[in-house]
């Protein structure tokens, strides 16, 4: 899984860049109003939302913008209602993708994914086809600052995280799904500052792929890059190397 902690720690930074641009202010808008329509809006007792409220400081999103998400969640102000979306897929080589989002029109939403799956010689495919293949887990990521590896470790198992790896300039930890939440609190109490934590899709089995390395970015990419698309996961196998020349080009 080294392949894809170097993909995280690629697509963390990418999206800073994002952020300085307002780029992805759209979708975690999106996400903080969802997760206050659907738990409340007080972050304190709603995890999610204090997880895309995360997301929104760490993207200086202003306060003002992060209010008036949770508003419209909550049914204060008016809002567009967002519902989520699951769909699958696969790019050159066979490799799987799961397509994360949230839309208000599922129509224009699997007409833009389908057109951007077939330009890339990739293609839709139907409800369980792939999700057979990725599990739902926890991942939390901590910058390394002055932590000692060990340290962090045993404060991450401790705290109840599964596994622990390193990738750059981040600890990426690994959780149950269920167990996420209660991680990310024990790690606060011992005021560890995380950048970010989220549910992720992680696959069972990988496939080789070096070879499209390029083909497959690009279509995560220009998949990430529509407003109703939150994340793209994907099995594949790249050497590090190739991922980070192939990011770099982008």
């Amino acid at each position: 899984m080294s392949g894809h902690n170097k993909w995280s720690s690629i697509k963390h930074k990418k999206r800073k860049e994002d952020a300085k641009r307002g780029k992805i202010f759209t979708k975690i808008i999106r996400e903080i109003t969802v997760a206050a329509r659907e738990k409340g809006g007080d972050p304190e007792i709603n995890p999610d939302l204090r997880s895309a409220i995360i997301k929104a400081q760490n993207a200086n999103m202003p306060k003002d913008n992060i209010e008036r998400a949770i508003k419209k969640g909550t049914g204060e102000l008016e809002g567009v209602n967002y519902e989520p979306f699951l769909y699958e897929g696969y790019a050159p080589g066979g490799v799987a993708l799961m397509i994360d989002g949230l839309t208000d029109n599922s129509k224009r939403t699997v007409s833009q994914i389908r057109h951007i799956l077939t330009s890339h010689n990739g293609n839709l495919a139907e409800k369980g086809a792939v999700a057979w293949n990725f599990t739902r887990i926890g991942s939390i990521m901590i910058k390394k600052n002055d932590i000692d590896e060990d340290e962090m470790m045993m404060l991450a198992l401790e705290g109840g995280a599964e596994n622990m790896e390193t990738e750059d300039e981040f600890y990426i930890l690994s959780t149950k799904s269920n167990e996420m939440h209660n991680v990310v609190s024990a790690l606060e109490e011992q005021e560890i500052e995380i950048e970010n934590y989220q549910l992720i899709f992680k696959p069972k089995n990988t496939v080789p792929a070096n070879d499209n390395a390029g083909q497959i970015i690009n279509i995560i990419n220009d998949l990430e890059d529509l407003d109703d698309v939150q994340d793209v996961y994907a099995n594949f196998d790249i050497d590090d190397d190739v991922l980070e020349h192939v990011a770099s080009d982008e």
